[in-house]
Protein backbone atom coordinates (compact mmCIF):
# COMPACT_ATOMS: atom_id res chain seq x y z
CA UNK A 1 0.00 0.00 0.00
CA UNK A 2 2.89 1.99 1.00
CA UNK A 3 4.03 1.70 -2.32
CA UNK A 4 1.86 2.72 -4.23
CA UNK A 5 1.24 5.58 -2.56
CA UNK A 6 4.53 6.81 -3.38
CA UNK A 7 4.19 5.95 -7.07
CA UNK A 8 0.76 7.98 -6.87
CA UNK A 9 2.77 10.89 -5.17
CA UNK A 10 5.56 10.32 -7.48
CA UNK A 11 2.98 10.72 -10.69
CA UNK A 12 1.37 13.54 -9.76
CA UNK A 13 4.78 15.17 -9.04
CA UNK A 14 5.92 14.49 -12.47
CA UNK A 15 2.10 15.68 -13.64
CA UNK A 16 2.70 18.89 -11.94
CA UNK A 17 6.19 19.87 -13.41
CA UNK A 18 4.30 19.14 -16.79
CA UNK A 19 2.49 22.21 -16.38
CA UNK A 20 4.31 24.41 -14.20
CA UNK A 21 4.42 27.91 -16.34
CA UNK A 22 8.10 27.67 -17.17
CA UNK A 23 8.18 24.66 -18.87
CA UNK A 24 4.94 24.98 -20.75
CA UNK A 25 7.00 28.11 -21.60
CA UNK A 26 10.05 26.12 -22.68
CA UNK A 27 8.10 23.45 -24.82
CA UNK A 28 6.33 25.82 -27.03
CA UNK A 29 9.04 27.64 -27.54
CA UNK A 30 10.25 24.08 -28.60
CA UNK A 31 7.74 23.30 -30.60
CA UNK A 32 7.43 26.83 -32.78
CA UNK A 33 11.09 26.49 -33.49
CA UNK A 34 10.92 23.03 -34.83
CA UNK A 35 8.03 23.83 -37.19
CA UNK A 36 9.71 27.07 -37.99
CA UNK A 37 12.73 24.78 -39.53
CA UNK A 38 10.83 22.62 -41.11
CA UNK A 39 9.06 25.66 -43.13
CA UNK A 40 12.21 27.63 -43.89
CA UNK A 41 10.85 29.98 -46.67
CA UNK A 42 9.18 31.20 -43.68
CA UNK A 43 12.34 32.38 -41.94
CA UNK A 44 14.44 33.70 -44.82
CA UNK A 45 11.03 35.23 -46.26
CA UNK A 46 11.30 38.50 -43.84
CA UNK A 47 15.04 38.23 -44.01
CA UNK A 48 15.00 39.14 -47.87
CA UNK A 49 11.77 41.64 -47.70
CA UNK A 50 14.34 43.57 -44.97
CA UNK A 51 17.13 43.30 -47.86
CA UNK A 52 15.32 44.66 -49.95
CA UNK A 53 13.73 47.29 -48.97
CA UNK A 54 17.22 48.64 -47.99
CA UNK A 55 18.48 47.87 -51.18
CA UNK A 56 15.56 49.61 -53.46
CA UNK A 57 15.47 52.86 -51.65
CA UNK A 58 18.57 54.57 -52.40
CA UNK A 59 17.40 53.53 -56.22
CA UNK A 60 13.80 55.34 -55.21
CA UNK A 61 15.07 58.22 -53.73
CA UNK A 62 18.71 59.31 -54.06
CA UNK A 63 22.24 57.44 -54.40
CA UNK A 64 23.98 60.23 -52.68
CA UNK A 65 25.82 59.11 -49.23
CA UNK A 66 24.72 62.54 -47.43
CA UNK A 67 21.17 61.97 -48.33
CA UNK A 68 21.24 58.16 -46.81
CA UNK A 69 22.97 59.09 -43.88
CA UNK A 70 20.07 61.31 -43.17
CA UNK A 71 17.56 58.88 -44.06
CA UNK A 72 19.16 55.32 -42.79
CA UNK A 73 17.61 55.42 -39.08
CA UNK A 74 14.03 55.72 -40.50
CA UNK A 75 14.74 53.29 -43.54
CA UNK A 76 16.13 50.27 -41.57
CA UNK A 77 13.37 50.69 -38.78
CA UNK A 78 10.61 50.52 -41.46
CA UNK A 79 12.30 48.00 -43.35
CA UNK A 80 12.17 45.82 -39.90
CA UNK A 81 8.63 46.72 -39.00
CA UNK A 82 7.19 45.79 -42.31
CA UNK A 83 9.24 42.59 -42.14
CA UNK A 84 7.90 41.64 -39.12
CA UNK A 85 4.21 42.27 -39.39
CA UNK A 86 5.19 39.92 -43.21
CA UNK A 87 5.32 37.17 -41.11
CA UNK A 88 2.62 37.70 -38.00
CA UNK A 89 -0.61 36.48 -40.43
CA UNK A 90 1.30 32.79 -39.97
CA UNK A 91 1.83 32.60 -36.17
CA UNK A 92 -1.33 31.40 -35.38
CA UNK A 93 -2.87 30.22 -38.99
CA UNK A 94 -1.10 26.50 -39.18
CA UNK A 95 -2.87 25.63 -35.57
CA UNK A 96 -6.31 26.85 -36.41
CA UNK A 97 -6.13 25.35 -39.77
CA UNK A 98 -5.54 21.62 -38.28
CA UNK A 99 -7.31 22.22 -35.29
CA UNK A 100 -4.68 22.39 -32.90
CA UNK A 101 -5.63 26.07 -31.42
CA UNK A 102 -9.31 24.47 -30.03
CA UNK A 103 -6.98 22.25 -28.28
CA UNK A 104 -4.61 24.35 -26.93
CA UNK A 105 -7.83 26.54 -25.51
CA UNK A 106 -8.98 23.55 -23.86
CA UNK A 107 -5.96 22.38 -22.36
CA UNK A 108 -5.62 22.61 -18.74
CA UNK A 109 -2.14 24.37 -19.76
CA UNK A 110 -2.17 28.23 -18.70
CA UNK A 111 -2.91 29.66 -21.99
CA UNK A 112 -0.97 33.28 -21.31
CA UNK A 113 2.31 31.10 -20.83
CA UNK A 114 1.79 29.03 -24.72
CA UNK A 115 0.75 32.27 -26.17
CA UNK A 116 3.56 34.40 -24.85
CA UNK A 117 5.97 31.53 -25.85
CA UNK A 118 4.40 31.62 -29.34
CA UNK A 119 5.37 35.04 -30.06
CA UNK A 120 9.16 34.61 -27.72
CA UNK A 121 10.02 31.81 -30.70
CA UNK A 122 8.49 34.35 -33.38
CA UNK A 123 11.05 36.75 -32.28
CA UNK A 124 13.96 34.37 -32.37
CA UNK A 125 13.11 33.67 -35.53
CA UNK A 126 12.07 37.11 -37.33
CA UNK A 127 13.24 39.92 -34.44
CA UNK A 128 16.76 38.33 -33.48
CA UNK A 129 17.79 37.58 -37.38
CA UNK A 130 16.27 41.49 -38.44
CA UNK A 131 18.48 42.66 -35.43
CA UNK A 132 21.43 40.85 -36.30
CA UNK A 133 21.32 42.15 -40.17
CA UNK A 134 20.78 45.30 -39.02
CA UNK A 135 24.25 46.72 -38.81
CA UNK A 136 24.83 44.72 -42.69
CA UNK A 137 21.87 47.66 -43.81
CA UNK A 138 23.65 50.60 -42.03
CA UNK A 139 26.61 49.99 -43.90
CA UNK A 140 24.59 49.94 -47.30
CA UNK A 141 22.95 52.82 -46.45
CA UNK A 142 26.28 55.03 -44.80
CA UNK A 143 24.82 55.11 -41.32
CA UNK A 144 27.95 56.36 -39.49
CA UNK A 145 29.61 53.83 -36.97
CA UNK A 146 28.76 55.86 -33.96
CA UNK A 147 25.43 54.75 -34.53
CA UNK A 148 25.73 51.25 -35.21
CA UNK A 149 25.19 50.66 -31.19
CA UNK A 150 22.12 52.61 -31.04
CA UNK A 151 20.49 50.47 -33.90
CA UNK A 152 21.44 47.53 -32.25
CA UNK A 153 19.82 48.39 -29.07
CA UNK A 154 16.89 49.58 -30.52
CA UNK A 155 15.97 46.83 -32.57
CA UNK A 156 16.85 44.34 -29.98
CA UNK A 157 14.47 45.99 -27.45
CA UNK A 158 11.54 47.10 -29.59
CA UNK A 159 11.37 44.35 -32.12
CA UNK A 160 9.89 42.09 -29.33
CA UNK A 161 7.50 44.85 -28.73
CA UNK A 162 6.39 44.47 -32.56
CA UNK A 163 5.88 40.53 -32.05
CA UNK A 164 3.95 40.97 -29.16
CA UNK A 165 1.53 44.34 -30.88
CA UNK A 166 1.22 41.92 -33.36
CA UNK A 167 0.29 38.78 -32.19
CA UNK A 168 -2.89 40.56 -31.05
CA UNK A 169 -3.82 41.04 -34.21
CA UNK A 170 -2.68 38.24 -35.77
CA UNK A 171 -5.17 36.67 -32.43
CA UNK A 172 -7.87 38.54 -34.20
CA UNK A 173 -7.87 37.48 -37.43
CA UNK A 174 -6.71 34.46 -37.54
CA UNK A 175 -10.62 32.94 -37.98
CA UNK A 176 -10.70 34.85 -41.37
CA UNK A 177 -9.08 33.63 -44.75
CA UNK A 178 -7.32 36.71 -45.71
CA UNK A 179 -6.18 38.82 -42.74
CA UNK A 180 -3.22 40.23 -43.43
CA UNK A 181 -4.60 43.36 -44.55
CA UNK A 182 -6.82 43.49 -41.62
CA UNK A 183 -3.67 42.79 -39.29
CA UNK A 184 -1.70 46.20 -40.97
CA UNK A 185 -4.33 48.38 -40.20
CA UNK A 186 -5.35 47.05 -36.49
CA UNK A 187 -1.46 47.02 -35.30
CA UNK A 188 0.29 49.67 -37.48
CA UNK A 189 -1.44 52.60 -35.31
CA UNK A 190 -0.29 50.92 -32.35
CA UNK A 191 3.64 50.61 -33.81
CA UNK A 192 3.85 54.27 -33.92
CA UNK A 193 5.31 54.79 -30.45
CA UNK A 194 7.95 52.16 -30.95
CA UNK A 195 8.87 53.54 -34.64
CA UNK A 196 9.29 56.90 -33.06
CA UNK A 197 11.01 56.02 -29.88
CA UNK A 198 13.64 53.64 -32.08
CA UNK A 199 14.36 56.13 -34.73
CA UNK A 200 15.63 58.95 -32.54
CA UNK A 201 17.80 56.57 -30.65
CA UNK A 202 19.62 55.75 -33.63
CA UNK A 203 19.57 59.78 -34.47
CA UNK A 204 20.86 60.27 -30.86
CA UNK A 205 23.52 58.31 -31.49
CA UNK A 206 24.58 59.12 -34.71
CA UNK A 207 24.61 62.94 -33.29
CA UNK A 208 26.59 62.17 -29.81
CA UNK A 209 23.33 62.76 -27.98
CA UNK A 210 21.84 60.42 -24.63
CA UNK A 211 20.37 57.66 -25.80
CA UNK A 212 19.48 56.29 -22.53
CA UNK A 213 16.37 58.24 -22.32
CA UNK A 214 14.83 56.70 -25.69
CA UNK A 215 16.18 53.31 -24.60
CA UNK A 216 14.54 53.66 -21.75
CA UNK A 217 10.85 54.43 -23.12
CA UNK A 218 11.22 51.28 -25.57
CA UNK A 219 11.94 49.30 -22.78
CA UNK A 220 9.02 50.79 -20.66
CA UNK A 221 6.84 49.69 -23.63
CA UNK A 222 8.25 46.38 -23.95
CA UNK A 223 7.86 45.86 -19.94
CA UNK A 224 4.48 46.91 -20.32
CA UNK A 225 3.66 44.19 -23.62
CA UNK A 226 4.89 41.51 -21.33
CA UNK A 227 2.83 42.01 -19.17
CA UNK A 228 -0.61 43.02 -20.88
CA UNK A 229 -0.61 41.35 -24.79
CA UNK A 230 -0.06 37.92 -23.64
CA UNK A 231 -3.76 38.81 -21.64
CA UNK A 232 -5.17 40.12 -25.04
CA UNK A 233 -4.29 37.72 -27.30
CA UNK A 234 -5.64 34.97 -25.02
CA UNK A 235 -8.70 37.12 -25.58
CA UNK A 236 -8.73 37.44 -28.76
CA UNK A 237 -8.35 33.70 -29.52
CA UNK A 238 -11.23 32.86 -27.49
CA UNK A 239 -12.98 35.31 -29.30
CA UNK A 240 -11.95 34.48 -32.71
CA UNK A 241 -12.34 29.87 -32.12
CA UNK A 242 -15.49 30.74 -30.53
CA UNK A 243 -17.07 33.20 -33.37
Amino acid sequence: MGTKIRKLGQLSGTSEEVFRPGSVLLATIRRELLLAFRRRSDLVNPLIFFLMVATLFPLGISPEPSVLTLLAPGVVWVAALLATLLSMDSLFRSDFDDGSLEQILLSPQPLFMVVLGKVVAHWIMTGLPLTLMAPLLGIMLFLPAEGMGGLMLSLLLGTPTLSLIGAIGAALTVGLRKGGVLISLLVLPLYIPVLIFGTAAVEASVTGLPVTGHLALLGALLALGFSLAPLAIAAALRISVSG
